[in-house]
């Protein structure tokens, strides 16, 4: 059984979330999901809903995984000093590291990602990137895998980046049966991201 820790913050986007806890919370014999924030009062998200944290950020860093959902308030939340020691510690520890969207900018400010490639999402990309600048951004990409670290683009492609994972984890059989039973359309190619054009990145 692996902890792993859903990291949550105020505005946080839903889908960001809960579209890649779907898919790695069907795991439920192999992942423990625990959502951890500042403190233990409810989190909302940018839509309103409101999410009780299991856990607090001075409670443990010690997870096997990490996850980080992205929105807006990605960027307010990363000038919280201990937020960000926290994503430190906790990167260092995990064995799977993944970040969604403005997620992998907040990452990537921590500086566990220098030298490394990511991606985030498309629409921000080059409002945002420029935080975390020894970070080797890659434009067009669904989402990139570079050692244990997991990144993708917007919103939907967290759930393909949370399969991915899972394959890593657990066999590509037992992704692919996650995204049949969730009836979801998994974009396996990671360079499968049409958005990037869209955006005039590339």
């Amino acid at each position: 059984m692996r902890n792993m820790a859903a990291l949550v913050f105020p505005g946080f986007q839903t889908l960001d979330y809960f579209g890649p806890i779907e898919m790695l919370g069907g795991f439920r014999d192999e992942i423990k999901i625990v959502t951890v924030a500042k403190t233990r009062d409810p989190v909302p998200s940018r839509h309103g809903q409101r999410i009780v944290p299991a856990r607090t950020l001075s409670d443990a860093s010690d997870y096997e995984l990490l996850f980080i959902p992205g929105g807006d308030s990605a960027l307010e939340a990363a000038k919280d000093p201990d937020l960000m020691q926290w994503v430190r510690n906790t990167s260092a520890h995990a064995d799977r590291v993944m970040a969604v969207c403005t997620g992998t900018v907040l990452l990537g400010m921590t500086g566990v990602l220098d030298g490394r490639r990511a991606t985030t999402n498309k629409l921000d990309f080059n409002d945002t990137v420029h935080l975390a600048p020894n970070v080797t951004w890659v434009k067009r990409a669904r989402w990139v895998q570079d050692g244990k670290f997991y990144t993708s683009s917007g919103v939907s492609a967290g759930m393909d980046m949370a399969l991915a994972a899972a394959a890593d984890l657990f066999g590509m059989q037992a992704a692919e049966t996650m995204a049949e039973e969730c009836e979801y359309n998994w974009t396996r190619d990671p360079d499968d991201d049409p958005f990037a054009a869209l955006a005039g990145l590339v």
